[in-house]
C-alpha cells in the first residue's frame, strides 16, 4: 500500500512515518506503508540492496530504524559472528548490529527519540537513514569476511576497515 506523499521543507517536521515515505519518494526509492506506524523501503548501497524498515511506536514517542543487509549467519560461523558484532559494535557511535535469534538475520538498529510533540524533521530523518545505509556499507565486508572467507573476526575487521579507508 503506497500513499499519498505530502512534500515538505529543510523547516517542516511532520508525523515519522509521512516524513520518511517523502524522503523515500524524493530519492526515488521503493517503499511501502504498512500502517501509519511503519514504513519499509529499499536501498541500494555500496555492496548490497538494503531494506530499511521504520517503526514509530507513538506510546513511546520512539522511531526504531533497521537496516537488513540480507545476510544471514548460518549456525555454524554464529560464535564468529557474534564477535564480530561485538567488535564492530565498539567502533559505531549510533546504533548497533545485531543477529536475530530466528532466522540469524543480519541487522543494524537504531532507536531515536523524538520530542512530546512527536514529529520528525527533514535533518533528522536524513541522518538515521543515511548512518545506517553508511555503517552497513562500512561492515558488510568484515561479515562476508568471516562467512564466506573464513577469516577471524579480528583478521575480518582489519581487512574491511583498511578496505574502505583506501577506497577512492
Amino acid at each position: 500500500m503506497r500513499l499519498t506523499t505530502p512534500s515538505f521543507s529543510a523547516n517542516d517536521d511532520a508525523a515519522p512515518v509521512d516524513m520518511l515515505a517523502a524522503l523515500f519518494e524524493a530519492r526515488g526509492w521503493p517503499f511501502t506503508t504498512q500502517s501509519g506506524d511503519e514504513i519499509v523501503g529499499e536501498i541500494q548501497g555500496s555492496w548490497a540492496k538494503y531494506q530499511l524498515r521504520a517503526v514509530w511506536r507513538k506510546e513511546d514517542n520512539v522511531l526504531q530504524v533497521l537496516c537488513l543487509p540480507d545476510v544471514r549467519v548460518p549456525a555454524e560461523k554464529r560464535a564468529a559472528a557474534v564477535e564480530l558484532l561485538a567488535m564492530v559494535n565498539e567502533q559505531i557511535w549510533l546504533g548497533h548490529f545485531d543477529v536475530w535469534s530466528k532466522g540469524g538475520v543480519l541487522v543494524y538498529r537504531n532507536g531515536a527519540m523524538l520530542g512530546g510533540d512527536g514529529l520528525l524533521g527533514l535533518d533528522q530523518a536524513q541522518a538515521l537513514v543515511e548512518t545506517a545505509i553508511e555503517e552497513c556499507d562500512r561492515f558488510y565486508p568484515a561479515f562476508q569476511f568471516v562467512l564466506w572467507g573464513d577469516k577471524s573476526a579480528s583478521d575480518a575487521l582489519d581487512s574491511a576497515l583498511v578496505d574502505a579507508l583506501g577506497e577512492a
